[in-house]
């Protein structure tokens, strides 16, 4: 874990690059409906952000859970949608690839991950398997060169501008989550198709695909990790995935409620600024006590990882209420600022667009409701 004192020169020259380096931006990207830049990509590359969980020896930052949320907090005020295509990139993909790749596959591909000189996308989500990974119906079938890939996937985060794809496929039907793979696929590989680029409500300068994967021949040194490991290696970075989420949706909120509450100082009604109305002001105070709190869930969970605990309740916990809250708190803002808000060209109505998302990605809120009812029947305690 990083000592404090670094903790915090991070964080604050994440800040201080967002601030000038995306902020004043995002509208334009928007409006442009070209994305982030490549430019922006490579810089944020070239100063470490697509390898923030990788070990030094590799190239990366090695940073600790709590470390990484806390900066995912900076990005996401920024702009969300380029976070989530940061954050899938570093995990599950680099960490899915630094528990489980071969010296080789770390050599080949972890290293220029790290580096932003290539950056990933994560392939499980299919039309009818979400949440429910099991049902995933992509195959890999053994090929004379090795493995032969088929299928489509959907909702995939940087689908069309990643470069290497982490791909999960059943090589063995009738083993079940025993008989699941996961493959690493450079997206140029023959037969890699982006089926369409999707239309969404938010996170507008990320994109997001449909994609084909007709006939892809790949060898065995692109299988991560043993045949049959696939299911327990996609799930083993939700946790990370959740807290990673949590923080996103903490730093829409965040950004949200700084507009709010600049802008209820400055404007007035009935000769006097509007933060001084009650109606207005316990709006802002509940808007502020919801993020601390979401907050704190966040970092603990992010501290129960670090420390090598069980932290599937305490992550989707801080899911579902940072997810939740940041949604409130977004609507809260745009009503603090009244018609105004509703303005393209105010910076709340992104934020409360981008925001919508963030329940129903990386385990929609139900299904994180589901985990914490179970570990509650299983004999969970609240205790600290």
């Amino acid at each position: 874990m990083l000592p404090d004192t670094a903790q915090r020169q991070l964080v604050d020259a994440t800040r201080e690059f967002v601030q000038r380096e995306i902020t004043p931006h995002v509208g334009a990207w928007e409006r442009a409906g070209e994305g982030v830049p490549e430019t922006l990509l490579s810089r944020l590359g070239e100063l470490g952000y697509f390898g923030l969980l990788v070990p030094h020896e590799l190239g990366g930052s090695d940073l600790d859970m709590r470390t990484y949320a806390r900066v995912t907090e900076e990005l996401a005020a920024g702009d969300c949608g380029l976070t989530n295509l940061v954050n899938v990139s570093n995990s599950p993909v680099c960490a899915a690839l630094r528990d489980h790749g071969s010296a080789a596959q770390h050599a080949r591909w972890l290293v220029p991950l790290a580096a932003g000189r290539l950056r990933a996308c994560f392939m499980l989500t299919e039309a009818a398997a979400g949440s429910d990974a099991a049902a995933i119906t992509t195959r890999a079938r053994r090929s004379a060169n090795g493995w032969r890939i088929d299928g489509v996937k959907r909702f995939v985060t940087a689908g069309k501008s990643a470069h290497l794809a982490l791909v999960v496929a059943v090589t063995e039907p009738q083993a079940g989550k025993r008989g699941i793979s996961t493959f690493l696929v450079p997206t140029d590989t023959p037969g890699y198709r982006v089926l369409r680029v999707e239309d969404k409500l938010g996170h507008r300068n990320c994109d997001t695909c449909e994609v084909a994967l007709d006939g892809i021949e790949l060898g065995d040194e692109h299988l991560l990790g043993a045949p049959g490991d696939g299911y327990r290696i996609a799930l083993a970075y939700l946790n990370g995935g959740r807290i990673g989420v949590a923080a996103q949706a903490i730093g829409v909120a965040r950004a949200a409620l700084e507009h709010a509450m600049a802008y209820a100082r400055e404007r007035e009604t009935f000769g006097r600024a509007i933060v001084e109305h009650q109606a207005v002001g316990f709006r802002l105070a509940r808007m502020a006590t919801r993020l601390a709190a979401a907050r704190a869930l966040t970092l603990d969970a992010a501290a129960r990882a670090d420390a090598g605990e069980d932290a599937a309740v305490a992550a989707s916990m801080a899911k579902a209420e940072a997810s939740s809250m940041a949604e409130a708190v977004t609507s809260a803002a745009l009503q603090v600022h009244g018609g105004q808000g509703y303005l393209r060209d105010c910076p709340v109505e992104k934020l409360y667009r981008d925001a919508r998302v963030l329940s129903i990605y990386e385990g929609t809120n139900d299904i994180q409701q589901l985990v914490i009812a179970r570990a509650i029947a299983a004999g969970w305690s609240p205790r600290p």
